[in-house]
């Protein structure tokens, strides 16, 4: 049996992959490096995590309006996510976004930071605002 998620779709796509969850927001200035597609913040859960080509599961965007000239730039440099999840809305992950290209869900509801787990595959329909987890991760990793 899939979990289905609804949520508001900011970017139309539909993406199937592997999820990358976190439960600590992400900064895009001086959080990500935008060249290889890492989270660089030292303190942050995921430091050196590569997020390229996967579904980014997180609660919120943090840091400034930076936030997404750095998400922008691994669209341009072919190491943004497959696709985005965020649970809360803010300008700047709606901003980063639209300006990453990505299919994105914002606001889904159950949860999806509290729901999808890392090593998940997630199918992300960003233009019905829709997140299912079509299959679980089958070894539990040491990231939600």
């Amino acid at each position: 049996m899939s979990v289905v998620m609804r949520g508001r779709g900011i970017v139309a796509g539909v993406v199937e992959a592997e999820a990358l969850v976190t439960g600590d927001g992400i900064s895009g200035w001086g959080g990500i490096d935008s060249s290889n597609g890492t989270i660089v913040e030292r303190r942050h859960e995921l430091v050196g995590e590569c997020f390229t080509g996967k579904v980014l599961v997180f609660p919120t965007a943090k840091g400034s309006s930076g936030w997404s000239g750095h998400f922008q730039a691994t669209r341009l440099m072919g190491t943004a996510p497959a696709a985005m999840v965020i649970s809360v809305m803010t300008t700047k992950a709606a901003l980063g976004a639209i300006v990453t290209r990505v299919p994105t869900v914002i606001a889904a509801e159950p949860d999806p930071v509290a729901t999808i787990r890392t090593g998940d595959i997630v199918r992300v329909d960003g233009g019905a605002g829709t997140v299912e987890i079509v299959s679980r991760a089958t070894t539990p990793t040491g990231s939600r």
